[in-house]
C-alpha cells in the first residue's frame, strides 16, 4: 500500500481538524491544492497502482511514461489545464461486469487523466467529509474495512438484537440525483471550482460498445458510475444522511435498532419495531429519490434463518459445548459457487495450452485474495472443502495436460502441489481457534 507523502498528511490533518471543529464551517480554498505538484504526483502513484484499463481515449500508463517527457510532463500538461480552467472531462466507458445471479452490472472507466484528477480532489477533500461520517458506516473508509462491519453485527446480535431488517437498494448508483448530491457536497464546500469539477463528473456522457461494435453516446441525467475514482466518496456522502436521521432521531436508543452500513448495503438490527424501523429507512430514502427493491428487501429472525451481507452468511445458532447462542458466520453459498466456478474456468480443458505457470500464477493470485477476506470466523468448514476441490481441479489439469489416465494423485501429491509448484495453501483453521502469538513480555 503507498504511503501518503508527510506533507500530504498534513494537508488532510488539518483540514480533517477543521471540519471536526467547526460542523458549520464551508470550505472555500481548496482547488488550488488539486493541481499542487506532490498531489498530482501521489494521485498518479494511486491511480496506477489500482490497475484500471485505459478509458475512451484508450491512453495507457506505458503510453505514457513513453512519451517525451514521460510522467512528469504528463502531470505538468494536467496541472496546466486546472489552473487556467481549462480542463474537461472526456466520455465515461462503459463496461459490464458478469453477477453471480447471471446478470450484468454496469461499471463506468473515465480516462486515466480524469481518473487522476478524481483522486487528486478525493485527496483534498475526503478528510472534510470523513469528519463527519458516522461510526456505523464502513465502506471505502481509511481505517474501515468489511470485518469490522460483520464484528458489530455479531456484537449486536450478541446483545439480543435478533430481528434484521435486510434492506436492498434498487439501483443505487444509477439513481442517485444530482442536483441533491451536489446540494449536499456544498453543505461543507462552497469553492464552486471544486464543485463544477464534481459536476461535470456526474454529467459526462458515457459511451456504450455494442456487440457489433457500434458506439452510442448516452446522457448522464443521475447517478454516479461505478468505476470512478470519486464514486464512492460521493456515494458515502449521499447516504450519510441516513445514517446522520438515524443518529440525530436517536432510532438507536429509542428502538433498539443498529444501522450497520457498507456503502449502499447496510442491516439493521433490531430487539423489535421491525416495521417502524423499515418505514423510516424508506421516508430517508424516499427523500433522496432512491427506493428499496421490495423483492430483495426483508425482515429476518436470525434465530430462525441465515440473512447475507457483505459475501457472508450470518445466523444465530446453538454451541454444542454451552447451550447458548452465537452468531455464526460464514461464506455465504453464492460466494463459494462463484470461486469455485472461477478456479473451474481457470483450469479448464480450453486453457491446457497455455504455460503451466501462467495458470498456477493466476489460480493463487484469485484463491489468495478470496480467502485474504473469506478467512473470517467459522469458515474451517468452508475452507476446508474449497482446499480440496482446489486440489482436485490442479490435479486434473495436469492429468489433461500431461495425458494422464489415472486420477493423478500418485503423480501429483499434495507436497508435489505445494513444494515444487508452489500452489497457494489455502489455511483451514479459522484464526479464532489458534493460540495468540506471544507479546514478547513477561
Amino acid at each position: 500500500m503507498l504511503k501518503t507523502p508527510d506533507k500530504i498528511q498534513a494537508l488532510q490533518r488539518k483540514l480533517y481538524q477543521k471540519a471536526k471543529q467547526e460542523k458549520e464551517y464551508r470550505f472555500y480554498l481548496l482547488y488550488d491544492k488539486v493541481y499542487r505538484k506532490d498531489i498530482l504526483s501521489h494521485a498518479y502513484k494511486l491511480v496506477k497502482a489500482n490497475k484500471g484499463a485505459c478509458g475512451v481515449d484508450e491512453v495507457t500508463f506505458e503510453s505514457i511514461e513513453e512519451m517525451e517527457g514521460g510522467r512528469e510532463r504528463y502531470l505538468e500538461s494536467i496541472a496546466d489545464e486546472l489552473s487556467g480552467k481549462r480542463y474537461k472531462p472526456m466520455p465515461v466507458r462503459r463496461v459490464y461486469i458478469p453477477k453471480a445471479d447471471g446478470h450484468e452490472r454496469p461499471l463506468g472507466i473515465p480516462t486515466i487523466k480524469d481518473r487522476i484528477i478524481q483522486m487528486a480532489v478525493k485527496i483534498v477533500i475526503e478528510p472534510i467529509f470523513e469528519a463527519d461520517f458516522c461510526d456505523n458506516s464502513y465502506g471505502f473508509r481509511r481505517k474501515k474495512n468489511a470485518h469490522q462491519a460483520m464484528d458489530d453485527i455479531s456484537l449486536q446480535l450478541r446483545k439480543g438484537k435478533t430481528q434484521v431488517v435486510d434492506a436492498d437498494i434498487s439501483k443505487y448508483f444509477d439513481t442517485i440525483l444530482h442536483h441533491k448530491l451536489l446540494k449536499l457536497v456544498s453543505v461543507r464546500i462552497v469553492d464552486k471550482h471544486i464543485l463544477k469539477l464534481i459536476k461535470m463528473w456526474l454529467k459526462a456522457p458515457v459511451v456504450d460498445e455494442s456487440a457489433d461494435g457500434k458506439k452510442r453516446y448516452i446522457g448522464n441525467s443521475k447517478g454516479s458510475p461505478q468505476g470512478g475514482v470519486i464514486s464512492p466518496l460521493l456515494a458515502n456522502i449521499y447516504l450519510n444522511v441516513l445514517d446522520m436521521t438515524w443518529k440525530c432521531k436517536r432510532v438507536q436508543e429509542r428502538f433498539g435498532a443498529r444501522l450497520v452500513r457498507y456503502a449502499d448495503d447496510c442491516v439493521a438490527l433490531c430487539s423489535g419495531n421491525t416495521e417502524r424501523v423499515l418505514g423510516g429507512i424508506n421516508a430517508v430514502l424516499g427523500d433522496l429519490g432512491l427506493s428499496l427493491n421490495k423483492e430483495k428487501t426483508k425482515v429476518v429472525d436470525a434465530t430462525e434463518e441465515g440473512f447475507d451481507f457483505l459475501g457472508f452468511t450470518t445466523r444465530l445458532v446453538k454451541s454444542r459445548k454451552t447451550g447458548r447462542r452465537y452468531p455464526l458466520i460464514r461464506p455465504s453459498k453464492k460466494a463459494i459457487k462463484h470461486i469455485r466456478a472461477e478456479i473451474k474456468g481457470i483450469t479448464n480443458k480450453r486453457n491446457l495450452s497455455l504455460p503451466k505457470d501462467v495458470i498456477l500464477n493466476k489460480l493463487n493470485g484469485v484463491v489468495r485474495g478470496w480467502t485474504g477476506y473469506f478467512y473470517y470466523q467459522n469458515c474451517s468448514e468452508d475452507m476446508s472443502s474449497l482446499k480440496n476441490y482446489f486440489e482436485e481441479r490442479v490435479r486434473t489439469y495436469l492429468r489433461r495436460k500431461h495425458a494422464k489416465k489415472n486420477r493423478g494423485y500418485k503423480a501429483y501429491p499434495s507436497e508435489y502441489l505445494y513444494c515444487v509448484l508452489g500452489l497457494y495453501k489455502i489455511p483451514t483453521t479459522a484464526q479464532w481457534t489458534q493460540p495468540a502469538k506471544a507479546s514478547g513480555r513477561r
